[in-house]
C-alpha cells in the first residue's frame, strides 16, 4: 500500500508543467533600434506580454528623466551612468555673417559607460 501511495506522489509531481524559460536579448538587427523593438526584446526575455514590457520601459524612462531633472545622477551598475553637465555662457559665432553672438549657460545629459559596457564592446 506504501508502494502506491509513493507512486501516485511521483507521478502528480513529474505531471506539474515545468516553466518555460525566458528567452536571452538578442542583438538588435542592424538599422533597427527603436522603442517597439526594445519592447519586443523586453518581452520576449522577462516572458510577459508587450503591454507590460512597455509600461516597464516607459517607467524607467520615466524614472531616469525625473532623477535628472533634480541634478541627480543615476548610476546603473555594470552598465552606466547618466549625468547632468553645466555648460557656462560663452561667445560664439553665426557661421553665416561672422556676427558675434552670445550662447546662454546650459545644462546637458551626460552618460558615462560602465566597466562592463565598455568591456563587452
Amino acid at each position: 500500500m506504501a508502494r502506491a501511495a509513493n507512486r501516485s506522489t511521483k507521478a502528480k509531481s513529474a505531471s506539474k508543467p515545468k516553466k518555460a524559460r525566458p528567452k536571452a536579448p538578442s542583438a538588435t538587427p542592424a538599422g533597427l533600434s527603436d522603442k517597439e523593438h526594445l519592447i519586443s526584446v523586453i518581452s520576449e526575455s522577462a516572458g510577459c506580454n508587450k503591454a507590460a514590457a512597455k509600461r516597464t520601459l516607459d517607467n524607467l524612462v520615466a524614472t531616469i528623466t525625473a532623477s535628472l531633472k533634480k541634478n541627480q545622477k543615476v548610476q546603473l551598475i555594470g552598465f552606466g551612468t547618466f549625468g547632468v553637465s553645466k555648460r557656462a555662457a560663452r561667445k560664439g559665432r553665426n557661421p553665416r555673417t561672422g556676427e558675434v553672438i552670445r550662447v546662454k549657460a546650459s545644462k546637458a545629459v551626460r552618460f558615462k559607460a560602465g566597466q562592463t559596457l565598455r568591456r563587452s564592446v
